[in-house]
């Protein structure tokens, strides 16, 4: 009888060991959800730039699992950028109520101003730590890319081109005016929307009714 190992000989399989392989996967895909969470939990609650310590401690894992799973902060950044991502591109594919391009465009403010509330620290943390993220600069343009997009889809020909009122609309809908507002103002997230409507109808009013 051949003396290899049971491995090695024809016929033979490895299933027994695949429970194990497995559940030591299933706990590191755990810990690494957990580690991301942590960082969206403590970034959420106002820590613009949490220690490698403090996450693991909000995770319940040792430090050096938080650096075996990343081993520096531009992937832990990439990682909670695709969670944030996800939670905004729902709300992207999400159907508009309005039945002329008029009440679309108004809409927008008021979908834009759920979409800050629920990211604004990130967003805030992200303008303190992006001179030295590449990852935060890259999500930083491809969201000013994409809401730019959807803008120019819910407006007529005529104000899409017209770089004056576009650039005016699509600076009244960004981050940075709802940010003001909020914070600076001190406005309730309903009077924000209100004023960013009044502002924008003044933009459209000028334009005919599709």
């Amino acid at each position: 009888m051949s003396s290899a190992p049971r491995y090695l000989r024809a016929g033979a399989d490895i299933e027994p060991e695949a429970p194990a392989a497995d559940g030591r996967r299933r706990r590191s895909q755990d810990s690494r959800a957990r580690i991301v969470q942590a960082m969206l939990d403590l970034v959420r609650e106002g820590d613009i730039s949490p220690s490698a310590e403090l996450v693991a401690t909000r995770a319940d894992v040792g430090l050096r699992t938080v650096f075996r799973h990343f081993k520096d902060l531009e992937s832990l950044y990439l990682e909670m950028s695709a969670v944030i991502e996800d939670e905004l591109m729902s709300l992207v594919h999400t159907p508009f109520k309005g039945a002329t391009w008029r009440d679309r465009v108004l809409e927008l403010v008021e979908r834009r101003g759920w979409a800050y509330e629920r990211i604004g620290p990130f967003k805030r943390a992200s303008e303190v730590l992006r001179h030295s993220s590449p990852t935060l600069v890259a999500d930083n343009t491809k969201m000013v890319e994409i809401s730019r997009e959807i803008l120019r889809r819910q407006l007529p020909p005529e104000i899409a081109k017209d770089r004056v009122r576009f650039e005016g609309i699509d600076m009244l809908l960004s981050f940075d005016a709802w940010n003001r507002l909020r914070r600076d103002q001190e406005l309730t997230p309903k009077r924000a929307t209100e004023v960013l409507q009044a502002m924008i109808s003044g933009l459209l009013e000028t334009s005919q009714e599709a």
